[in-house]
C-alpha cells in the first residue's frame, strides 16, 4: 500500500521513496505526461530504459475519450497505457482552467464544453474521484480551481475557498469508496490535496491549513507555472516547508524547466510533472547538461556527433545530430520520437543526479554547477542570488 519514506536531507532538499502497489518511486522524481494514456511517440519499454519510474495520465482527456467506463472495461489506465509501473492521474482541474472561455464554475463543480464535440460536460468533486477510481491510477488528485496568474487577489481567494471545499468533498467520496480503485485490478489509491493561492502567501497558508486538516496521503502545490515567473514561484516555495507536513510527499504540478526543478528541490519538493521533455522533443529541441540544442538549425546539418557524447540513451548511441536534423527536415515521425527518448533520459538522469547529490550532502554545490552549465551563468553569480534566478 501507499507510503512515503524520507531517507536523507540536504538543507531542505529531501531524498526519499514513494511506495505504491505498482512499485516504488525514488524521490525527487519527474513524471512524464501521458495525456491520453500514452507518452507521445515513446514505447513503455523505452520509458523504462530511460529510467522513468512513474507517468501521469490526464483525467480530462480520458473521461472524454474513450471514457472512464471504457478504460475500466479494458483493465484500467495501466492496461491501456501498457505500463506496469506507478501512475498518477490529475483531476481535470487544470484543463478546466485552460478552457476558461468554454466553462462555468460554481460551488457544485465545473460545466464546460468538450473540445472534441462541443457537448456540455459536468465535473463535480465526487465525479472526479469516481472517474479516477475507474481509471485506476496509484495516485489521484482532488478537483481544484486554478486561478490565472492575472487574477485579482479576491478571485484567487475565491478559488482557494472553493478548492478547500472541493478537497473535503473529494475526501468524502474517496472514503466512501473504501479507498479502493474500481478498475479490474482493484489496487488501492492515494488521494492528494492541492494547495492553491497564486503568489499570495497568506492565501497559500490558508489553503495549506485547510487541506492538511484532511490528513491526506500527500499534497500538491498547484497554481504555479501559469505565467507567474521563476522568482515569484521561488518565494511561494520558500514557505512550503512550514506549511505542508514533512512526513508526506510534496508534488509541484506542471513544472519541468530544469532551473525550476532545482530551485523547488532545494525548497523541499519531491515530485514534478511537465510536458516539456516530449513537447520540446517533438519540436527538435534537445536538453543537455550544457544547455539546449535546436536541431533544426542549419549548423547541425553535417554534425556527426550525437546530442551528447556522454549520454547513454538509445538516440545518442545510434544517431548523430546531422541525422536527427535530416529526420525533422524530412518530417519523418522517427525524429520527434528519438529526441523525446533522449529528453526523457536526460530528465531521469538529472533526477538521479539530484538524488545522489542529496545523499552525498552536496546538493547546493552541484546545483550551482549544473545551472552554470545549462544556463551559461557563473557559479558565484548563482550562489549570490537571493531569488535563486
Amino acid at each position: 500500500m501507499f507510503n512515503f519514506e524520507k531517507h536523507a536531507t540536504c538543507g531542505k532538499a529531501r531524498l526519499g521513496r514513494i511506495n505504491t502497489d505498482h512499485g516504488p518511486v525514488d524521490t525527487p522524481s519527474f513524471m512524464p505526461v501521458g495525456t491520453a494514456g500514452t507518452v507521445k511517440g515513446v514505447l513503455p519499454a523505452q520509458l523504462t530504459d530511460a529510467g522513468v519510474q512513474i507517468i501521469l495520465a490526464n483525467t480530462y482527456h480520458l473521461m472524454l475519450r474513450p471514457g472512464a467506463d471504457t478504460v475500466a472495461a479494458l483493465g484500467g489506465v495501466h492496461a491501456v497505457a501498457g505500463w506496469s509501473g506507478p501512475m498518477l492521474t490529475d483531476s481535470g482541474g487544470y484543463q478546466v482552467y485552460s478552457l476558461a472561455h468554454m466553462r462555468k464554475i460554481d460551488d457544485a463543480g465545473a460545466t464546460f464544453k468538450s473540445h472534441i464535440d462541443g457537448q456540455l460536460v459536468n465535473l463535480t468533486p465526487a465525479g472526479a474521484i469516481e472517474i479516477q477510481q475507474k481509471l485506476g491510477a496509484d495516485i489521484i488528485m482532488q478537483l481544484d480551481e486554478c486561478a490565472a496568474s492575472t487574477a485579482t487577489k479576491a478571485e484567487v481567494a475565491e478559488a482557494v475557498d472553493r478548492s478547500a471545499a472541493w478537497a473535503k468533498l473529494c475526501k468524502d467520496a474517496w472514503d466512501a469508496a473504501g479507498r479502493t480503485a474500481k478498475c479490474g485490478a482493484g489496487h488501492g489509491q492515494a488521494l492528494f490535496g492541492i494547495q492553491q493561492g497564486g503568489v499570495h502567501l497568506d492565501l497559500r497558508a490558508k489553503s495549506a491549513e485547510a487541506i492538511v486538516a484532511l490528513d491526506l496521503p500527500g499534497y500538491a502545490v498547484g497554481g504555479l507555472s501559469v505565467g507567474e515567473g521563476h522568482e515569484p514561484m521561488c518565494k511561494v516555495l520558500d514557505e512550503i516547508d512550514d506549511l505542508l507536513p514533512a512526513a508526506k510527499p510534496r508534488y509541484l504540478m506542471g513544472v519541468g524547466e530544469p532551473r525550476d526543478i532545482l530551485a523547488a528541490v532545494a525548497r523541499g519538493i519531491d515530485t514534478f510533472d511537465c510536458v516539456l521533455p516530449t513537447r520540446n522533443g517533438r519540436n527538435a529541441q534537445a536538453f543537455t547538461w550544457s544547455g539546449r540544442l535546436r536541431l533544426r538549425n542549419a549548423k547541425w546539418a553535417l554534425e556527426t556527433a550525437p546530442i551528447d557524447e556522454n549520454c547513454t540513451c538509445y538516440t545518442c548511441r545510434n544517431y548523430s545530430c546531422g541525422a536527427l536534423r535530416h529526420l525533422f527536415m524530412a518530417k519523418e515521425m522517427l525524429g520527434p520520437s528519438l529526441v523525446s527518448i533522449h529528453n526523457l533520459h536526460f530528465f531521469a538522469d538529472m533526477m538521479a543526479s539530484i538524488r545522489q547529490a542529496i545523499a552525498d550532502g552536496d546538493f547546493d554545490a552541484k546545483s550551482a554547477q549544473w545551472l552554470a552549465r545549462m544556463y551559461a551563468v557563473s557559479e558565484s553569480e548563482i550562489a549570490n542570488r537571493s531569488d535563486c534566478d
